[in-house]
């Protein structure tokens, strides 16, 4: 597929993704000066229609650079995402970020899934799955690509879900996690929020919270953070160990 033209105007130069009547490509526009690339949704078959339907309904999307249909393809244009690694290859079990950078990434995470309430849960949803969801935690920065692979009908809430889910990879459940942390890591267990709006400002609140209780830890030395973090655990385990029983 490299090479070829759509719409003889975008060279593709790049297959993202390619699977049944989707593709995903990256394209240089050879009718612009500067030649800006361009990610470029494709959907065919029973998928065009589907699609089209749910891109017609886009809006406050500064990505989102418009769709066209040619020869039984639908085509929808984004703009290139802003730098960054996917989450799954800077967070995950046994790395050594700092609390500080973990909740600053958390944090733009949020902000970018509450970003996303106006969109259609598909597209929301799907760029914010592990490979399109990009961080930079030195630049501080928390990016969505927009490849949007076709998904089963999504909510409102699985926007919400889908964000949970990364918010646990950012703040997992470790030794030295602090009450509140463990706290907001239960109630996202539950996934009782109905969509990113409500889950955004209770999370808003959490972060704060959550901040000052890690900043005391913090300035504790050695010792007595050891010892804290000791009697918190056991407290959690004698508590866990309870509910096992009562279950």
């Amino acid at each position: 597929m490299e090479g070829i033209l759509i719409r003889e105007r975008y060279k593709v130069v790049r297959v993202l993704w390619c699977a049944g009547s989707y593709a995903a490509v990256e394209a240089v526009d050879i009718q612009e000066r500067e030649t800006p690339s361009f990610l470029i949704n494709l959907y065919e078959g029973e998928l065009l229609h589907r699609y089209g339907e749910i891109y017609q309904r886009m809006q406050d999307c500064p990505a989102f650079c418009g769709m066209f249909l040619e020869a039984g393809t639908m085509a929808a244009i984004f703009h290139l995402p802003g730098p960054g690694e996917p989450i799954d290859e800077l967070f995950y079990r046994g790395d050594e970020w700092s609390w500080e950078a973990r909740l600053n990434a958390a944090s733009r995470v949020m902000h970018l899934a509450l970003t996303m309430a106006s969109l259609p849960p598909e597209v929301g949803c799907a760029a914010l799955q592990s490979d399109n969801l990009l961080l930079d935690p030195v630049e501080g920065a928390a990016n969505a690509r927009f490849l949007i692979r076709p998904m089963a009908e999504m909510t409102p809430r699985e926007l919400a879900l889908t964000a949970g889910d990364q918010l646990k990879k950012l703040l997992p459940r470790r030794w030295s996690s602090c009450d509140r942390q463990i706290g907001l890591l239960d109630r996202l267990e539950l996934g009782e929020f109905p969509s990113i709006v409500p889950m955004y400002a209770w999370w808003r609140g959490e972060e704060e919270l959550m901040r000052e209780e890690l900043e005391i830890l913090a300035k504790k030395n050695f010792v007595s953070r050891f010892f804290i973090l000791l009697w918190k655990n056991m407290k959690r385990a004698f508590r866990a160990g309870c509910r096992r029983t009562w279950q």
